[in-house]
């Protein structure tokens, strides 16, 4: 079932999911479904499963867009102290 707002300034959704998020998870787990018959280790499934777990979207958030935003602000963003005496 693939829902579109009507506003058209939401993202496309296909259940739980933005579909970006969709096709990543497929992409993942037809690697891991490969990686799994050719060699027996289930690192892609898991992952793929992962991803879809932190994917899932709630009130238009997720878990992993959080975990991106910290660690933009706690890695990768700059952070500015400036210390100044009491006057």
């Amino acid at each position: 079932m693939h829902i579109y707002p009507s506003n058209l300034k939401a993202r496309a959704s296909l259940l739980l999911w933005a579909l970006r998020d969709v096709a990543i998870t497929v992409v993942l787990a037809l690697a891991g479904i490969l990686m799994l018959t050719q060699t027996g280790s289930p690192v892609f499934l898991a992952a793929a499963v992962t991803y879809a777990m932190l994917s899932i979207r709630f009130d238009d958030s997720s878990v992993l867009d959080y975990i991106r935003r910290a660690w933009r602000f706690i890695v990768t963003g700059q952070q500015l102290y400036r210390w100044r005496w009491p006057q």
